[in-house]
């Protein structure tokens, strides 16, 4: 399959809905992933692995900061040292609460880049299973697991520098009283269900011979549709476990992204059915 360029990809009809429509079509995306994850116990095996790996590097590295997030918030508010000591310590509080938001941000990230990383062959198995139930690919991409692992570095450390520059952005903006707790979060979710989104529809992107330039200009072109996804993700990611048991479901769901965005059908193809009856009617 020769590689593709962006000016060479159909586009779907999606773009041309409101936005509103498009962001609820995104949340749908996941919610048929999920729901195509708890039906395959086999994706479930495959997927799992890979995310408790990285979760429990997450883990380690969050009780870490916590432990330090004293030390950590009085150093990057020294010019707080000579206030009275309420504001002082009012202004400590917030910059903690800014780190360790940033930190969540940037841990999600980087959670799903180093899962992507480990467990490419895992997650590109539970993609190419989703296009076969949807119809197939013919001609898809095979890398080999090598050559994806360096792609798949170089995009995520580019996708995690530009996250870092936002989430310096939003650890000023969150120092400042109800702004930083109201309207910081908003905007973190949005800028990291962006991110979410680029990094989780790479494994379906590179079948089809794209990279992450041709990716992230097919996204903006969808981008309600893409945020909703993203951000579904990104709430997901922010319950107990949930990143270790959405990530799966998550890859699956990124692929139906994909081939909607790209006009593929994202229904089950009657050779899909037939090879297993049980399957239902949408995936």
């Amino acid at each position: 399959m020769p590689e593709l360029r962006f000016r060479d990809v159909p586009m779907s009809r999606g773009n041309h809905t409101r936005p509103a429509k498009q962001f609820a079509t995104g949340l749908r995306m996941l919610a048929r992933g999920l729901a195509l994850y708890g039906r395959s116990p086999r994706l479930v095996l495959l997927g799992i692995l890979p995310a408790l790996i990285a979760f429990a590097l997450l883990v380690g590295g969050f009780i870490a900061l916590g432990y330090f997030i004293g030390d950590i918030a009085r150093g990057v508010t020294w010019f707080a040292d000579g206030w009275t000591s309420w504001a002082r310590d009012l202004a400590r509080v917030l910059a903690g609460i800014a780190v360790l938001g940033v930190a969540a941000l940037l841990a999600m990230i980087g959670f799903t880049a180093f899962t992507l990383a480990i467990g490419d062959p895992f997650y590109e198995k539970i993609a190419e299973e989703v296009d076969d139930r949807c119809g197939g690919l013919p001609g898809a991409v095979d890398l080999s697991w090598w050559r994806e692992l360096l792609l798949g570095v170089g995009e995520a450390l580019r996708l995690f520098a530009f996250s870092a520059v936002v989430g310096v952005a939003l650890f000023l903006a969150g120092l400042l009283p109800a702004v930083g707790q109201t309207v910081v979060p908003v905007i973190g979710a949005l800028v990291g269900g962006w991110a979410l989104v680029v990094e989780l529809t790479a494994v379906a992107f590179a079948r089809r011979g794209m990279r992450l330039r041709d990716r992230r200009q097919i996204l903006r072109q969808h981008r309600p549709l893409a945020v909703g996804f993203g951000v579904g993700v990104f709430v997901c990611f922010l319950i107990p476990l949930g990143a270790v048991l959405v990530m799966p479901a998550a890859v699956a769901g990124a692929t139906l992204l994909t081939r909607h965005i790209l006009g593929e059908p994202i229904v089950p193809s009657p050779r899909s059915v037939a090879a297993a009856p049980n399957t239902p009617r949408n995936v």
